[in-house]
């Protein structure tokens, strides 16, 4: 059963990512960061199996948090979150180390497919 971090300033699409983690029997939530530097101190304390990260957040956002992830955890798998659908921002974050991308507004199902590996 995968465990799973959730990082995104937005205390909705926290509160939105935390249901549909919680709702999937196959995923564990272990923490939910609202900043750049929790998600990676979050990531540090718990080894999560995932992390879905918005691109978009305080302290440097998903590049800075997935180099640093990655870099402590490589075998943590990193998925990026965005709102902005661009070959750039993919690229961007493929270049951190990400391992995927997620839209905002990706149906509930896709995003625990993500989150499970099954994309």
């Amino acid at each position: 059963m995968p465990t799973v971090l959730i990082a995104d300033d937005d205390p909705v699409m926290r509160m939105l990512l935390t249901a549909i983690v919680s709702a999937d029997a196959e995923l564990t939530l272990v923490g939910a960061a609202a900043d750049t530097d929790e998600a990676i101190a979050l990531a540090a304390q718990h080894a999560p199996d995932v992390v879905l990260l918005d691109v978009e957040m305080p302290g440097g956002g998903g590049l800075r948090a997935a180099r640093e992830i990655k870099q402590a955890k490589p075998t943590t798998r990193v998925l990026a979150l965005s709102a902005h659908d661009t070959d750039e921002a993919r690229q961007a974050m493929d270049a951190a180390g990400a391992d995927g991308y997620v839209v905002k507004g990706a149906p509930p199902d896709a995003v625990a497919q993500a989150l499970r590996g099954e994309t």
